[in-house]
């Protein structure tokens, strides 16, 4: 017995340095997807050693990290997320806001729903019958489906579209349904509709920014993240990496304005 609570203190005590010897897990928004996979491969291509990206609804990342899921470093597509886990002590704070994330109406090719940036032909068709389906992230736990509701509730168009919803569990599930042909619009990041796989599958325009609470996207390391975690934290923030999340269309801290 001796013995084996001793070999057991010695494991506990090794992980740690186990965690910060591996790939440091990135938990990350739906929405980065395309643009975070770049600016990683550029740190690697930069020498900074390999990471493993998780991609998912930001809200549900809230929740496993709170519960102690083996996360080094969270991107959130809400910054409030990233707010609640510091005052539980689970991550370091303030962290850092990263990039201020848009919205974008897609319509896929074959739809006879209009790509208007007012909405107006969306609601339109919702009441018509050529919008049969919509597809938005969820909005319960995904900061860009909260933003695609608070868009459509203020056009007025929340109630004709309500039961034609098609929820994603995150962004990317729902970009996924928009290429699909199984839905005649959708409500997405900017930063999905930009990416390669949308090219030539349809048509889009950017809504508002005013239409909806801004996406202040923040970024922390969870407590206890390793030296490759923190240097991959860093990097994100140098131009290099700030670029490539312009390019995808993120608005970046202290260009918003």
């Amino acid at each position: 017995m001796k013995r084996a609570l001793i070999l057991l203190a010695l494991a506990l005590c090794l992980l740690p340095a186990a965690r910060a010897a591996a790939a440091p897990n990135i938990a990350a928004a739906a929405d980065l997807k395309f643009a975070l996979t770049e600016v990683a491969a550029a740190y690697a291509h930069a020498g900074g050693g390999q990471v493993s990206l998780s991609f998912g609804s930001s809200g549900i990342f809230r929740r496993q990290i709170a519960q102690g899921a083996p996360f080094d470093l969270y991107l959130s597509a809400d910054e409030a997320y990233v707010d609640a886990l510091i005052a539980e002590g689970r991550i370091e704070g303030p962290g850092a806001l990263y990039a201020i994330g848009r919205i974008a109406l897609f319509i896929p090719n074959g739809s006879q729903v209009k790509a208007d940036n007012r909405l107006r032909d969306l609601a339109a068709a919702a009441r018509d019958g050529r919008l049969k389906r919509l597809a938005i992230a969820n909005p319960e736990h995904a900061p860009y489906g909260r933003a695609a509701r608070e868009a459509l509730q203020h056009v007025g168009a929340w109630e004709a579209v309500a039961d034609k919803l098609a929820l994603g569990e995150n962004a990317a599930q729902a970009a996924r349904f928009g290429i699909s042909g199984s839905v005649q619009a959708a409500i997405l990041p900017l930063s999905l509709v930009r990416a390669e796989e949308f090219a030539g599958k349809g048509a889009s325009v950017t809504l508002p920014e005013s239409w909806h609470a801004p996406l202040r996207q923040r970024m922390a390391l969870v407590k206890g993240a390793g030296e490759t975690a923190r240097r991959f934290y860093a990097y994100i923030q140098t131009a290099e990496a700030r670029a490539i999340l312009a390019k995808h269309g993120f608005v970046l801290p202290g260009a918003d304005k």
